[in-house]
């Protein structure tokens, strides 16, 4: 009987970071981890990208927040955290004893705030990597996001690149027209990998009152419903840059993670599950490792944008 783990690589590289596997767990579905902690060895994920934290501390918006669908779940958080400084303050010490790759996920609408954010978690040496949250829908009073501008997705991206030599991956949204301009922007501002996708618009009416369920009125859908639109921009996006496509949406299983890297991802991230079931990314690791060796694939990197199309 051989050893698994020797007969396989699944180490995958994300801009500065080589990461032991490509199974990561998405922002805002994970917290900062140590709600996970004695539901899963925290040491074998790929990475941990953090809920998303701003300058200051947001209240979010009005509950309720979030509704479940048919195949999926809508929410409206709106970014609710407690700022940079609770961050560093409560979080950091945690998260430093962990062994395995931290990126903080930051967001900012204006040039200080993200010049302030990205020059605080430099100075972080726990912290791995940034993941620039271009992208999140359902932020109050906002019309446009960054991500839906490809100058204004270029001009964040130059921001806190400016200010970091720690890997910077930008995360952008499926509501536009077309994904491969804006991924694009994001590459040529410096980018060292991307992250697709965040949530998809969407709202949910409750008949008996003839109103929303969620207060804010509308908020983003992820789960299994948002899959196929996830796996095909990723397949768009990966053909057209030239950077690392870390692949989310409606991933439960390893099948589903397994598609993403055929379909041109060098990592996936797990999202909606994580509330469904704690364990699944541990569980995709393993259902990716079988594959490999059902299949005598020595290497992850040999499966990637491996699809017959």
């Amino acid at each position: 009987m051989y050893n698994d783990e020797i007969m396989v690589n699944l180490s995958v590289n994300i801009g500065k970071l080589k990461l032991r596997n490509p199974v990561l767990v998405a922002s805002g579905t994970f917290g900062c981890a140590e709600e996970f902690e004695d539901l899963i060895d925290l040491s074998k994920l790929g990475a941990i990208v953090t809920k998303t934290v701003t300058l200051a501390p947001k209240p979010g918006n009005p509950m309720p927040r979030t509704i479940e669908t048919p195949y999926g779940m809508l929410n409206s958080i709106g970014l609710a955290n407690q700022g940079i400084d609770d961050f560093i303050k409560h979080k950091i010490t945690f998260l430093n004893k962990l062994k395995t790759a931290i990126i903080v996920s930051i967001a900012g609408e204006f040039q200080q705030e993200l010049t302030r954010l990205t020059n605080i978690l430099d100075q972080q040496s726990c912290v791995s990597g940034i993941e620039l949250n271009i992208s999140c829908p359902n932020i109050r009073g906002k019309t446009r996001l960054i991500a839906q501008d490809p100058k204004a997705t270029y001009k964040a991206v130059k921001i806190v690149r400016k200010h970091t030599k720690k890997t910077l991956i930008t995360k952008l949204s499926p509501n536009v027209t077309e994904i491969t301009q804006i991924a694009r922007a994001a590459q040529e501002a410096g980018s060292d990998a991307l992250s697709l996708i965040n949530t998809i618009y969407g709202m949910s009416v409750d008949l008996s009152k003839r109103k929303p369920h969620l207060a804010y009125g509308f908020g983003g859908l992820s789960g299994p419903a948002i899959k196929p639109i996830a796996l095909y921009m990723v397949y768009q996006v990966a053909k057209q840059v030239e950077l690392p496509v870390i692949g989310i949406g409606g991933i439960m299983n390893s099948k589903d993670a397994l598609e993403f890297i055929l379909a041109g991802a060098t990592a996936i991230a797990t999202g909606t599950v994580n509330y469904v079931n704690p364990k699944a990314s541990i569980e995709i690791i393993k259902g990716i490792r079988k594959y490999l060796i059902k299949h005598k694939i020595k290497d992850i990197r040999n499966l990637r944008g491996a699809l017959r199309a």
